[in-house]
């Protein structure tokens, strides 16, 4: 398991679906690691969102169900990291994760759909969508704190 040692906050970003707002960036300035929950984006250009978000801060990544480009086959489909002690598991779709992964915090996209939720003793961490609009659900991305207090989350929406 990655371990990471950070004062400060985590970004955490998903489906994207190849548009890299400049909203979401200033956003995530100052996050001492930033997470991409996959769907990236399907045209070999998109890889261009995580080289830009690799500039802010550390960043890790999994793979969406729309990262269909060459790029995106070295992104795994879950990733488990520890951050000051507390143990988060990313993916993507959330019915792929195995309820037996031990874990304090399941960190998942593809709903658009933003969830800050604490469920049996684990919380549940969708930020949203930062890419293009679905339906009529909020451009949204995420923070998380992982400290001595505790782990917290907070959904941001971009100012559009």
């Amino acid at each position: 398991m990655q371990a990471i040692s950070s004062a400060r906050p985590i970004g955490v970003i998903s489906d994207t679906h190849g548009l890299m707002r400049p909203e979401a960036l200033a956003m995530l300035e100052g996050c001492g690691v930033i997470l991409h929950l996959g769907d990236v984006g399907s045209r070999d250009e998109d890889a261009a969102i995580l080289e830009r978000l690799g500039e802010l801060a550390p960043l890790v990544t999994v793979r969406g169900n729309i990262d269909t480009a060459p790029w995106a086959e070295a992104l795994p489909m879950t990733h488990d990291l520890s951050v000051n002690g507390w143990r988060l598991h990313l993916v993507h779709i959330l019915e792929a994760f195995d309820p037996a992964t031990p874990c304090d915090a399941v960190l998942h996209g593809h709903s658009h759909k933003p969830r800050n939720q604490w469920r049996d003793g684990r919380l549940l961490f969708n930020p949203g969508a930062a890419g293009k609009r679905r339906f009529r659900l909020p451009i949204t991305l995420g923070k998380l704190w992982a400290d001595e207090r505790g782990l917290r989350g907070a959904i941001l929406h971009l100012p559009l």
